[in-house]
């Protein structure tokens, strides 16, 4: 696609690509919607439901308006009528399905895939959108891992985790803007804040470890949707 993968523009400077690249706030809630959009059509929407079984970074794929499409379903499957989650009895390689950080801690026991695994997925990319740190990261180890990292951090720390391109390019943003319209208030960190507070708690919610109490997609999209419009009212109420 155009604009290559979600992967290259959130971890560019480890890339050989030439230029680096950012996403700012609003960009990044988009692509969380668009991604959270594609999981609700597939669990929710399909005639027979798919679990994606491998949500991550690199299987987002961004077109020339940056709006997001989930892609390589290499490792789907579709999810049984009957009992709403798909068993695996193939041979042991098969039992962990999906990458190292993204796969649900589940995932690695003998059990039936569900949505529940897509979920923690989920979660932990929208983690790592908004931190700028791999579920990977040399940080995380003794069972210490994003999700903690995150939640230790609510709501008090949020600028210590947040990816600190998401505060710069807002100061850009706000220095152009007082530059044209003096008399307008300035929009301020905690704003930013308030926002990243609340995309954190939806992905903190969705990757708990219990698989039962994670949020469904269908709440994480409905979730998504009223920060950012409360983060474009605020917008609005700048100009």
């Amino acid at each position: 696609m155009a604009n290559g993968s979600l992967e290259d523009w959130l971890h560019s400077k480890d890339s050989t690509l030439v230029e680096i690249k950012n996403l700012n706030l609003h960009q990044r809630l988009n692509i969380a919607i668009d991604i959270a959009c594609a999981v609700a059509y597939l669990h929710v929407h399909c005639e027979i439901p798919i679990i994606h079984c491998d949500l991550k970074p690199s299987n987002v794929l961004l077109d020339d308006e940056l709006v997001a499409h989930v892609g390589d379903f290499g490792l789907a499957r579709f999810l049984s009528a009957d009992t709403q989650s798909s068993s695996i009895h193939q041979t042991s390689s098969s039992l962990v399905r999906g990458t190292i950080g993204y796969t649900a801690p589940e995932c690695g026991m003998r059990s039936e895939l569900s949505t529940y695994g897509d979920m923690y997925s989920f979660g932990i990319l929208l983690l790592e959108m908004f931190t700028g740190k791999r579920p990977t990261n040399e940080m995380f180890k003794d069972g210490f891992n994003l999700h903690n990292f995150v939640q230790d951090s609510l709501p008090d720390r949020v600028e210590e985790i947040a990816d600190s391109v998401l505060f710069h390019s807002r100061q850009v943003d706000t220095i152009e803007s007082m530059r044209s319209h003096e008399s307008h208030a300035f929009m301020g960190n905690s704003k930013i804040e308030k926002c990243l507070i609340s995309v954190f708690r939806v992905g903190v919610s969705c990757s708990v470890t219990s698989p039962r109490e994670r949020m469904n997609i269908s709440d994480a999209v409905n979730e998504l949707h009223s920060i950012r419009d409360a983060l474009l009212k605020t917008e609005i109420r700048r100009v």
